[in-house]
């Protein structure tokens, strides 16, 4: 079968051991991992795949060096843990789906000797911390070196600085790509697929059924199954509460608000940590597929299925870019924005001192309900997904289905069905680099599909939309732009004239 909804939605006769709601990082993590371990999977999601949370993040593979220095700072063990986690875990990500994710390099600008100091033993303790899953050595720089190989950076004031390496993703093609490869083994993917409500056991009150409905076709659907995880990110409550009304809430948001400029205003390769705004945050600006990235806020939100960016954020982010930069942006230089929203744990909330989310340490927890047995992980970043989805399991095995642990077999399992790109000769160079780096090796099957480009001067090609319809459950013209291709995200006006091209192929 293909990875296209009329596939999927064949596989609905079958019967099923575990139901995931939720199709970002996490869920995604956890059909694979499910999956593996022999399970028969089910996922739902209610709008395209990563199309929340999953697909409007800083795009970074990282540790966390501010949670690091909070660590040290406050000796505190369990930040400490967080980040050594997620440090073992960045290696992991790039080997196992390298046309996605790769090494980056951070450059830290430093302006006293105190903090060339600092930050070169915070950059130190951060390399050993990883040991062998070291991506690449941190290095002191002096001024003059920095003004020699990073010419972007405003160097008035500098005294020098520190370069360290993380990764960096393509974060809605990378949860596609697990979910693909969970697919190819067995489990039935969805998205537009809603969750309605549970169907209790009589006596128990445990989740007996699941009942969906298909958005696309306007279809219901009541499927039994054994266990549920509810992997739905910032939306956690809501279906704890369907599973069970007396659940307290549990969840509260952050936004992270991104902008996006053209490349012309940040040459080069290597990224930018602002280690400490005046209000203590920490920016980060980053060359990203073309453009440059700078983001991002942290701030308490109101949950919402489509957040916006306030002029204020924009504000907020050009005036800080601009201090660092030696090429000075404007509003009106915006060429894109999104704003994402990481769900929290109230608890972590509460224990932090005048709600200050940047403080707060993005770790998990797993969850079962004593009486619907509905497990629902909570918390988190896209750095440790594998390890979530691992934890989710187990406590899924042990307390609900009440079966021995199986192993955890993701960790090297790799996304990429081979590591060889077939592109027929005389493939022009932009549309070439264009297709490695969003379909790796499936660069040549897309190919295939039809050559013919879109726009003038752009890589986009009119057979990839086919190939996005049939081979991985686009549905919509947003999934292209924004997730398939990501162009909405770091081009607003290029999206517009790409759907305006072919109006047809996709519905609004």
């Amino acid at each position: 079968m293909s990875f296209n909804r009329p596939d999927q939605l064949r596989k609905l006769n079958e019967s099923f051991d575990i139901c995931i709601i939720g199709g970002g990082a996490t869920g995604a993590g956890v059909a694979l991992d499910a999956t593996l371990r022999g399970y028969k999977v089910l996922l739902i999601e209610k709008g395209d795949f990563a199309s929340q949370t999953s697909s409007k993040s800083t795009k970074l593979v990282h540790g966390g060096v501010r949670y690091l220095e909070q660590a040290v700072r406050n000796l505190d063990w369990h930040q400490f843990k967080m980040v050594y986690k997620a440090l073992h875990e960045r290696k992991t990500m790039l080997q196992n789906a390298p046309h996605l994710a790769h090494p980056l390099g951070l450059l830290t600008p430093c302006y006293t000797r105190w903090e060339r100091w600092y930050y070169r033993i915070g950059m130190w303790l951060y390399d050993k911390i990883s040991g062998s899953t070291n991506l690449k050595s941190s290095r002191g720089l002096s001024k003059k070196e920095i003004q020699a190989e990073f010419p972007s950076i405003e160097s008035h004031h500098l005294r020098g600085g520190v370069l360290y390496y993380d990764g960096q993703l393509n974060d809605a093609r990378y949860a596609l790509a697990i979910l693909k490869e969970a697919e190819r083994l067995g489990a039935c993917i969805l998205n537009y697929a809603r969750l309605d409500s549970f169907e209790l056991g009589p006596k128990s009150l445990k989740i007996k059924k699941v009942l969906f409905t298909d958005l696309r076709l306007e279809a219901s659907y009541t499927i039994p199954v054994k266990a549920v995880v509810n992997a739905t990110g910032p939306f956690t409550d809501a279906v704890r509460a369907l599973a069970n009304p007396r659940l307290k809430p549990r969840m509260k948001v952050s936004r992270g608000a991104h902008i996006v400029l053209s490349a012309e205003f940040w040459q080069g390769d290597t990224a930018l940590l602002i280690p400490k705004t005046d209000d203590g945050r920490v920016i980060f600006v980053i060359p990203w597929r073309g453009s440059v990235l700078v983001g991002t806020t942290d701030d308490p939100d109101t949950l919402s299925e489509n957040p916006v960016i306030l002029e204020a954020e924009k504000e907020y982010l050009i005036a800080y870019f601009n201090r660092y930069s030696a090429k000075k942006a404007s509003i009106e230089d915006i060429s894109a924005t999104f704003v994402g929203q990481r769900p929290l744990l109230q608890v972590q909330l509460d224990s932090a001192m005048n709600t200050d989310t940047k403080s707060l340490v993005r770790d998990h927890e797993v969850e079962v309900d004593g009486r619907s047995k509905l497990v629902s992980i909570m918390g988190g970043k896209w750095t440790t997904y594998r390890v979530m989805a691992s934890d989710t399991l187990d406590v899924l095995e042990k307390e609900v289905l009440r079966v021995p642990l199986s192993p955890c077999l993701t960790k090297d399992h790799s996304l990429a069905p081979s590591s060889s790109v077939d592109l027929p000769v005389g493939v022009p160079e932009d549309v070439q680099a264009h297709l490695v780096e969003l379909y790796g090796p499936a660069a040549g099957e897309v190919y295939a599909y039809g050559a013919e480009r879109l726009l003038p001067n752009e890589p986009y090609l009119l057979g990839e939309l086919a190939y996005m319809k049939e081979q991985e459950m686009a549905e919509t013209w947003d999934d292209v732009l924004a997730r398939r291709w990501g162009v909405s995200l770091r081009d607003e006006s290029l999206a517009v004239k790409l759907q305006s091209t072919k109006k047809e192929a996709f519905a609004s």
